[in-house]
């Protein structure tokens, strides 16, 4: 028994290492930081790798002792602050969805101070225009048009994940910044406008990593797993809720290896990599969501979460 617990963790460190030397590139991406100050000195910290669609934006207090509760009121979402793992700051991600339109935004702050006071500051977010591609693939007819049997399933689980991703936390999970689930080949196609068969299709709501089969996918950061099953689309699906509305989704799976309620440490195993679902290959399909906003996975990378 001792032999084979050494074994998993060698892998384990070995298979961080892996990661990290992959992450490393990324984690040089440029970080936007602008501060904010209240009239009597709360400092609001606004982090973010770009301001356009499918990005996130971070919103920070570091310990002030003045600062009791905070809720951010952004376009139709009201977005609770709660403490970092490291528990000496306030933390708040507000997503920019993939289909947000372009133009300007109004940011508001409402701090319930420990003195019993209260105070209210905002901020303009101007959103710039960003282009994605647009891809035309040809594919087999079943996977543009899904056989008729299977209606009732594709609606019944669409209702499903619109109710999971709705169930926000108010409480952060993670550590520190997120990191790769796989070690494969990134293709930053998050956004893609893809047109199969001459039939529009969704844009593509996040990033494929393609792997051989049976390679293995871990978290990307820690938090409760809400869902390990296989779905239609998405196959053998994994989805991490991370806290504070943010969740990470993985799918088409050939194994998943853990189970509905497990509490998962970052860079623990999850799954393995295959071909389920409506998919043509082996590969990983990693994407986020931040109530219910569609985000690039990549803009999460190079944040601080501390």
């Amino acid at each position: 028994m001792p032999e084979f617990f050494w074994s998993y963790e060698v892998v384990k460190k070995v298979l961080f290492l892996l990661i990290f030397i992959i992450l490393s590139p990324i984690s040089a991406l440029p970080v936007h930081s602008e501060k904010l100050s209240t009239p009597s000195g709360v400092t609001i910290e606004i982090n973010y790798r770009a301001l356009q669609r499918g990005e996130v934006i971070v919103v920070k207090i570091n310990g002030d002792w003045r600062v009791k509760e905070v809720h951010i009121q952004f376009l139709e979402n009201k977005y609770f602050m709660a403490k970092s793992k490291n528990n000496s700051s306030l933390l708040a991600f507000v997503g920019l969805d993939l289909n947000l339109e372009p133009g300007t935004y109004t940011m508001e702050f409402f701090i319930d101070k420990t003195s019993g006071g209260k105070e209210y500051i905002q901020t303009q977010i101007p959103i710039l225009e960003n282009k994605f591609p647009l891809r035309r693939l040809w594919v087999p007819k079943e996977f543009v048009v899904p056989p008729p049997e299977f209606h009732e399933r594709i609606r019944e689980e669409a209702e499903m994940l619109r109710a999971l991703y709705g169930k926000i936390t108010p409480k952060w999970h993670g550590e520190g910044r997120f990191i790769i689930p796989s070690s494969g080949k990134v293709h930053k196609n998050f956004g893609d406008r893809r047109i199969f068969n001459d039939i529009k299709r969704s844009t593509h709501g996040g990033v494929d990593i393609t792997a051989p089969r049976g390679a293995p996918i871990i978290a990307s950061n820690s938090g409760r797993i809400v869902l390990a099953r296989d779905l239609y689309y998405a196959g053998k699906a994994v989805i991490i809720d991370h806290g504070l509305g943010l969740f990470t989704l993985s799918c088409h799976f050939s194994k998943i290896t853990v189970e509905e309620g497990d509490l998962v440490r970052k860079g623990d195993l999850i799954g393995e990599i295959g071909s389920t679902g409506r998919v043509t290959g082996p590969h990983l399909h990693w994407g986020v969501k931040v109530f219910g906003n569609r985000i690039d996975p990549f803009s999460l990378l190079s944040l601080n979460l501390d």
